[in-house]
This record gives C-alpha cells, sequence and structure tokens, in this order.
C-alpha cells in the first residue's frame, strides 16, 4: 500500500515540493531514503516516540519512506510532520482525504506538539506557484506567511489538529491566520536621530544621498568626528520597504531562522554591523549548509563596516562581486545556491594608522608609506566600487556648544521617500525585461542598458562630464557610478534632467579616485 503527501525545502530563497511516498508490505522494518541528513534521519524516532504516546500504533511491517526527489539533500527537522501524517494515513489509523491539497511542515516533539522551523515564508510562496490550496505550519512559523493572499495558512500546535484539518469533518477555522485578525506592528524608525548630529553639513548631505538611491558610502575621518553615530542615523530616514522588496528580503531571514515568531513580512529595512573579527563564511555566506551571509541579511538595507580597514583584506575583496552583482553564489560540490545581496555597504575608516591625519592639530607623525601602506589594505577595485568618498572634519566648539537646530531625520526621510517613489514608478517595468526577473528598486541596481535609457546627458554635460573622466583618470566603473549618483541628486531636487550642477556635486564625491590611482597605478 501506497499513500502520499507534500512538504518542501528550500534551496537557496526558493522552494521544491518534496513528496513523501510511504510504502508499507509485507516484511518488517522501517527506513528513510531520499538522501537525508542525520536530523531528518532522526526523525523516525521522535516520530514513532509521537504517535505512541498518542496511542496510535506502529505497524509490524516492513515500511519505506522515500522523500523525492532523491537527488535533492533533505536536511533540518521540518519532514517530521510529513512523515507522520504518512505513516498513520497508511497504516489506516487516519483518513486524511485533504492531505494532497497541503504542504506540511513542522518538527514534532515527543508528546506531539509543533515546533516552529525556519523557510515557512518561501514555502508559502512556492505553495501559491504550485496551486495548492494552502499550507499547514507550526503556529509560530506560520505566522510569517499571514500576509500571502490567495493561500490559506493554518497555524497548528499539535499533531492532533494537524489530522483534523486533513480529514475535512472538523471545523478547524479558528486556526487559519488573517491578517485582518492580527495587530499590526507599527513601522518605527530605528537608531538615532540626525537632529542630535552637530555639524559635518557634507556628510549628512552624503549619506541622504545614499538613503535615496542606494549607494555605496565610505567616511573617512579622525576618531570622534562622529562617523559612527551618522551611520547609526541612517536607518531613520530610510524609507520602508515595498512590497516586493519585503517579499525578498524576509524570504532570507526565514530561511536563517530570523523570523519565527514574527508577524507577517518585515517592512523596516535591515542594518547590519558585523565586527571586523567575522570570518569570510559568516560575511558571504556558506557553511556545511549553504547557510546566507551578513550581505544577503543586509538584502535591501545597509551593511555597515565600522573601521573598514582592520577587516581582512580577504574579506574585502569578497565583497566585490555581490557589490557588482546584488547577489552571491555559493558552490558545492553537488549544487549551488543563490542569495541576494543588493545592498548599501557604509564604511567608515581612519585616514592613517594613528588616526589624525589631516586634522589639523598636528598630532598625526605618520610617515607617508605609512599612510599609503594603511590605504593600500582597501584594493583599488573595491574603493571603485564606493559611489562617495566623504571626508568628515572635527566638529568645531562652536558647533558643538552653539543653539543652531539641526534638521531633523524626518524632513530627510520626507526628502528621501519622494524619490524612491520616483525610482520605483521609473522600473516598475524593469524586471519583466531582465532574465532572471529580479526587481529594480534604486538608482544604483541600473545596468548599462538603464543608464542609456535614464540617464541621458546634454551637449554641455557630456562635455563636463568627459573633461572630468580625463583629468581625473576615472574608470569605467566610475563613470557610470557618477551617472547612477547624479540621477539620483537630481530626483532628490525634483529634476526630470540631470543638469551641470548635479553632475558637478556626484563628481566631488570621488575624492579617493585620485589618491588610488597613485597608490595602484
Amino acid at each position: 500500500m501506497l499513500f502520499k503527501c507534500f512538504c518542501a525545502s528550500c534551496v537557496g530563497i526558493d522552494a521544491v515540493t518534496v513528496t513523501t511516498e510511504v510504502d508499507m508490505s509485507n516484511g518488517v522494518g522501517l527506513r528513510i531514503v531520499g538522501l537525508p541528513d542525520n536530523a531528518v534521519k532522526e526523525s523516525l524516532m521522535r516520530v514513532v516516540a509521537a504517535l505512541t504516546g498518542y496511542g496510535f500504533r506502529i505497524p509490524g511491517r516492513r515500511i519505506l519512506i522515500n522523500l523525492a526527489p532523491a537527488d535533492i539533500r533533505k536536511e533540518g527537522s521540518s519532514y517530521d510532520l510529513a512523515i507522520a501524517i504518512g505513516l498513520l494515513a497508511v497504516s489506516e489509523q487516519i483518513a486524511a482525504p485533504l492531505s494532497g491539497e497541503y504542504l506540511l511542515l513542522g518538527e514534532l516533539a515527543l508528546d506531539g506538539r509543533l515546533r516552529p522551523v525556519p523557510g515557512a515564508l518561501p514555502i508559502a510562496v512556492h505553495a501559491r506557484e504550485m496551486g495548492f490550496r494552502g499550507c499547514i505550519f507550526p503556529r509560530e512559523s506560520a505566522m510569517e506567511a499571514v500576509d500571502l493572499e490567495g493561500l490559506e495558512i493554518y497555524g497548528a500546535e499539535s499533531l492532533a489538529q494537524v489530522i483534523d484539518i486533513l480529514s475535512g469533518d472538523c471545523d478547524m477555522r479558528e486556526l487559519l491566520l488573517r491578517r485582518e485578525n492580527l495587530p499590526v506592528v507599527p513601522i518605527l524608525r530605528q537608531g538615532p536621530d540626525f537632529r542630535e548630529v552637530k555639524g559635518q553639513p557634507a556628510a549628512k548631505r552624503g549619506l541622504e544621498i545614499a538613503a535615496g538611491g542606494g549607494h555605496n558610502l565610505v567616511l573617512i575621518g579622525s576618531p570622534g568626528s562622529g562617523k559612527t553615530m551618522m551611520a547609526a542615523c541612517l536607518p531613520s530616514i530610510l524609507p520602508p520597504m515595498s512590497r516586493a522588496e519585503s517579499v525578498e528580503t524576509s524570504k532570507v531571514y526565514s530561511i536563517c531562522g530570523c523570523s519565527i515568531g514574527r508577524t507577517g513580512l518585515m517592512r523596516e529595512r535591515p542594518f547590519r554591523t558585523p565586527h571586523h573579527s567575522a570570518s569570510l563564511v559568516s560575511l558571504i555566506g556558506g557553511g556545511a549548509l549553504a547557510h546566507p551571509g551578513e550581505i544577503s541579511l543586509a538584502h535591501n538595507g545597509v551593511l555597515y563596516m565600522d573601521e573598514l580597514t582592520l577587516f581582512p583584506r580577504s574579506i574585502l575583496d569578497a565583497l566585490r562581486q555581490p557589490l557588482e552583482d546584488g547577489r552571491v553564489t555559493i558552490s558545492r560540490a553537488r549544487y549551488k545556491v543563490t542569495y541576494p545581496a543588493s545592498f548599501m555597504l557604509i564604511a567608515s575608516m581612519n585616514p592613517c594608522p594613528c588616526g589624525y591625519y589631516g586634522d589639523g592639530t598636528g598630532r598625526c607623525h605618520c610617515t607617508p608609506q605609512q599612510i599609503a601602506s594603511y590605504m593600500a589594505r582597501i584594493s583599488g577595485p573595491l574603493f571603485d566600487r564606493l559611489d562617495m568618498h566623504i571626508q568628515c572634519d572635527n566638529v568645531r566648539p562652536e558647533e558643538l556648544l552653539g543653539g543652531v537646530e539641526e534638521e531633523p531625520s524626518a524632513a530627510i526621510a520626507e526628502r528621501v521617500q519622494k524619490a524612491r517613489e520616483i525610482q520605483l514608478a521609473r522600473f516598475r517595468g524593469e524586471s519583466a525585461r531582465r532574465p532572471n526577473g529580479e526587481g529594480i528598486f534604486t538608482n544604483a541596481q541600473m545596468d548599462a542598458a538603464m543608464l542609456r535609457r535614464y540617464c541621458p546627458l546634454g551637449t554641455r554635460e557630456t562635455s563636463f562630464l568627459t573633461d572630468a573622466i580625463r583629468k581625473l583618470n576615472l574608470s569605467a566603473r566610475a563613470y557610470s557610478r557618477i551617472l547612477k549618483l547624479a540621477r539620483t541628486i537630481a530626483d532628490l531636487a525634483g529634476s526630470p534632467d540631470i543638469t551641470l550642477p548635479h553632475l558637478s556635486e556626484a563628481i566631488r564625491f570621488r575624492s579617493l579616485d585620485r589618491l588610488t590611482d597613485l597608490l595602484y597605478r
């Protein structure tokens, strides 16, 4: 006798249907196949204990459980629920006529309760795409998927409730999770307010532009000039994520198990701050299970790297490809996993080993060779991928002690929001043109074809930019990033065209190009 039910497995941020086939025949034995890892093999002991605790019997027959497709490695404890339902149904201890209409996911405790598992959101999205009626998850995991429409999401707390749902004989609508029945969590702006930052008008302007177009930025200044505080203020001016951005980012957090217990999709943009002692795997992703790293957890948000020069050179150079492509591919012997990694890189660093070069106090005694060696810790290609290089000078006493009211984050956030809305309208149809169908949400994500469409220059602007490229010896990448930056500056100003002031301001933010040209020529 053969019985089938369905669960799913995550591959990257997508999911694939896993068919749980349970066959009972003459003989004795209980075996699971289909490339399971140790956690899946151990599920048999958990399932047997849970079923006997409920009063069910384990048939004294030969039972074979196959998790298909067999060429995808099955990892984790999320298959427990489907295995348990398959065992009960194949031995005719329960009737589960609705089992083919739902995806089942959950870890079984020994007393039959359901424990949360990661990956509920991407699996729910997959279930809707594949035409399933709905999903049955542990309640804490099900909370992640309440914002999905056109799908029944059941939040069960025990195996008994799942059996009642699949039988079709009981009214289990109280377990259906609906957004209208759950409290709405307000979006709270994170971090300190820009009104607390004294002085530094150039850095504030640069951070506003970076937030407006999703650009990368490095703050360079002596200790105590406010670099870290200004970076911490950045989340307070970032707009909430659009629904498409929210789904993408929430999938990554769901896979990592970071969203367990969260109600609905993420709406606040992530702000990740890895320490300079972080390993390559923790930052880029990988490990035995090819989990996403910090750059993927910062997708559609900010990756802040304080004291950039203290990070190992190998880690910094590993950022180059994700910064260019907006995704990272982790390769293993038998498979490859691709995670999204479109983030704003915000970095801060000192100008020299002692930190006081150029502050006007004369405290710096670093030699030119020491300064050049210190700056060379960051490769030229990485500097080239940073759209803006901002010098942070020491704050003057009159600015610190004066009573001048600084502009609050709310006022800056309003301008940033308007610029982002312009970009969302501009790129609304671009996803369909891209081979991978990825969404385009900001100017920083434009490719060469989009630059031609959305960043045309007049005769005067073309001549001006040509002279700047020649005099500053800018690379082709620097040229494209200047255009993207100028497009954002124009959006913040409400201008449909890129004009000379917009180009001029964008070029002024490339102050390190001359230095890197000297260091890496």
